[in-house]
């Protein structure tokens, strides 16, 4: 007894003393012994942790390991998809594709804040409507009506090139941001922005947006006189980007395998974003029904009148048919989807098997000769510039800003030449691997997007089908779909 008296006592023991750390670290360094959030001893401030919300139209993907690439057979014999076991940390998508509506309200705000002195800041973002038109087809009503009208106001937004994307996702962090401040009663509404005077997260961080504020963080550091100060990073308030998704994300995001698990095992791997091979859902409600919006065949968009098949013979609306087992709707069929990813044929070879991505191209924001931030731009944006060889020379994991091509499509991964030999200073030589307009189609900015849509057959409806496009172009049938990284553990606190 006396054995497992002392084996009960050093566990108290332990358990005290764990908790007695555990309380101190919220209000005292347990390094140092000093008091956090005290303005006598410096000042040095600690947020109280609270998980992050979720942003608007997102949903939780909880990531793991998963095998990345072909399920199927390639009748195009393109092999770019070679199957790869991979690793994805957990992070949000959207629940459905941007719709019109979404789009309209991105053009709307780029209108009324910068079409005075910027229209061209407005053009840049218009869709191109006029990717509906067909040689020997009669369309010519939706270049008119598909974007705006309000029959299609919830209809997946297209003919946007993957530029455009990247530029919805950026607006959109920042309204995101600044609705959360108005919310916590930092900041209050100012509709009269305009041209750089318009709310942008890294401005405000780098204390260089100022709208109308209505009360400010209390500061603990004694040398600020006023005694307050902006809401930081540290902070937690504030939202990480609205991105693309990576070209694993969205396949992992698609298959959605957390309904397909049992202890580590996947149960069945899936050829589609749900189980079995076939397009119809076993609901018995709605048995024989079609689970995705795709061409059935040949001149078949949506089947015979009085039986349509998918019911679109177009788009549909987003978050029509069922959802797969994140929650996500349409990811097969529907429009295909912009994904943030380079194309290269063998990039499931070359990748990290660690978030997996190729599209690097480092920068850093620019500073004045003294390392200050030097003033944002007109449209009220922080400057960014891309990181210099020098400022990378002494590093393990990268020596260069643009990284795109490694391995594929550098210097040392060129056939023919001496790639022992140091590559001219500053050339980019994928052109020599891929002369894009002569032996290829591939460069610096065709872009993968993923998915099929209404007007693909049942091929592309897997999510390991990849497709390309040059990143200024746009099509009727490519849309897109936001993301955005988790940050803190892969799961949300308390699971």
């Amino acid at each position: 007894m006396a054995k497992y008296g002392k084996l009960a006592a050093k566990v108290i023991f332990a358990a005290t003393i764990a908790t007695l750390v555990s309380c101190k670290s919220n209000d005292q360094s347990r390094t140092t012994g000093w008091d956090y959030n005290d303005p006598k001893n410096g000042g040095f401030e600690v947020a109280e942790y609270r998980e992050p919300i979720t942003g608007p139209g997102l949903v939780f993907i909880e990531g793991g390991t998963f095998t990345m690439g072909r399920m199927s057979d390639d009748p195009m014999y393109e092999w770019n998809n070679i199957p790869r076991r991979v690793t994805i940390p957990s992070f949000y998508m959207d629940e459905t594709e941007v719709s019109n509506i979404d789009y309209v309200e991105y053009l709307y705000w780029l209108g009324r804040v910068f079409g005075g002195s910027y229209p061209e800041v407005y053009r840049k973002a218009l869709p191109d409507t006029l990717v509906w038109r067909d040689k020997l087809g009669y369309n010519e009503p939706l270049v008119e009506t598909y974007l705006r009208h309000p029959a299609y106001k919830a209809y997946p937004v297209v003919g946007v090139s993957w530029l455009q994307a990247s530029d919805y996702c950026l607006w959109r962090t920042d309204r995101v941001n600044e609705i959360l401040l108005v919310q916590e009663g930092i900041l209050d509404l100012d509709p009269a922005q305009k041209d750089e005077t318009n709310f942008n997260t890294e401005a405000y961080l780098a204390g260089q947006y100022t709208g109308i504020p209505l009360k400010q963080k209390k500061d603990f550091n004694p040398a600020n006189t006023t005694g307050v100060r902006l809401v930081r990073l540290e902070d937690g308030i504030l939202l990480p980007k609205y991105r693309l998704p990576t070209e694993a994300e969205w396949e992992f995001a698609a298959y959605g395998l957390i309904g397909n698990t049992h202890f580590e095992r996947v149960v069945e791997r899936r050829m589609y974003p749900w189980n079995g091979t076939i397009l119809r859902t076993d609901d018995k409600k709605f048995y024989g029904s079609y689970v995705a919006n795709f061409k059935r065949g040949r001149g078949d968009y949506m089947g015979v009148a009085g039986n349509l098949n998918d019911g679109a013979d177009i788009t549909q609306e987003v978050g029509s048919l069922w959802p797969n087992d994140y929650g996500l709707y349409n990811m097969a069929g529907n429009v295909a989807e912009w994904v943030l990813d380079v194309y290269r044929p063998l990039s499931f070879e070359d990748v990290s098997d660690f978030a997996p991505f190729r599209g690097n191209t480092f920068k850093t924001k620019e500073t004045d000769a003294q390392g200050f931030l030097v003033p944002k731009d007109s449209l009220g944006r922080i400057k960014y510039r891309d990181v210099t060889t020098e400022e990378a020379s002494n590093r393990f994991n990268y020596r260069k800003a643009d990284n795109i091509n490694y391995l594929d499509g550098d210097h040392q991964s060129l056939v023919g030449v001496d790639w022992a030999a140091p590559a001219e200073e500053g050339a980019n030589t994928t052109k020599t691997m891929y002369d894009y307009g002569v032996s290829s189609l591939v460069d610096d900015h065709a872009r993968v997007y993923k998915g099929g849509s209404w007007r693909d057959p049942a091929f592309y409806l897997s999510p390991a089908a990849r497709r390309y496009l040059a990143e200024d172009k746009s099509t009727h049938y490519i849309g897109f779909r936001c993301a955005m990284g988790r940050v803190g553990g892969s799961s949300p606190r308390g699971k």
